[in-house]
């Protein structure tokens, strides 16, 4: 299955043939390179690990060293795993480009949304406030949360002020509509998750790739 790491660069507009706007999220998708290479004998299971980025060496420890030199490929910042079908082959050192992937197809991106740090049930949850009418102590507080004799505890799941945002979040079947392969530029239709410069998964979509 192809996959590709990528930063998010933001977002724009292009317009279709026939003048329709279509908004887009710009991806700097690669290159990546295959560092490592899984087999179901040594690891119980058939992966590549590919790496993105490169990363200054003084910044990389021993292990970190030996693990690239002995793929003989430059230390990388990013790294990941791409599991493989029976009928599916990298060699280590191989790359993978924007060029591998064809316009007009659906893709799975993964990436992690913006974090909002600690908030009130309201913006968390997105429940209703209380009466803002004179009197009133019951503004954006939280309403009661158990009884008070029985069963005299609170119940897990309730929903409550908390950290918000900062979670793993895959959009699946997004539209491929642009690829500058000179550039390792790739245009999706729509919003994926993270602010600008975060790390994004991109893979050929799992679901409905034939719809």
């Amino acid at each position: 299955m192809k996959t590709i790491l990528g930063k998010k660069v933001g977002m724009t507009q292009i317009f279709t043939e026939k003048g329709a706007v279509v908004p887009v999220t710009v991806i700097e998708a690669g290159p990546v390179v295959v560092t490592q290479l899984k087999t179901v004998e040594n690891d119980g299971y058939k992966a590549a690990q590919i790496g993105f980025e490169d990363k200054k060496e003084s910044r990389a420890n021993k292990p970190e060293k030996g693990h690239f030199a002995k793929a003989g490929v430059p230390v990388k910042k990013y790294l990941a795993e791409i599991r493989l079908a029976d009928d599916e082959n990298y060699a280590v050192g191989d790359t993978i480009t924007v060029a591998d992937f064809e316009e007009g197809m659906k893709l799975d991106v993964t990436g992690t949304s913006k974090g909002k740090g600690t908030q009130g049930q309201i913006k968390r949850w997105h429940e209703r406030r209380g009466p803002m009418s004179h009197g009133s102590k019951h503004h954006r507080l939280p309403g009661g949360l158990a009884a008070a004799t029985y069963p005299s505890r609170v119940f897990l799941g309730n929903h409550a002020p908390g950290r918000t945002g900062r979670e793993t979040i895959t959009i699946q079947n997004v539209v491929l509509v642009k690829v500058i392969a000179d550039k390792n530029l790739m245009l999706v239709k729509g919003a994926v998750p993270g602010g600008k410069g975060s790390l994004l998964r991109v893979r050929e979509a799992v679901k409905g790739q034939d719809k």
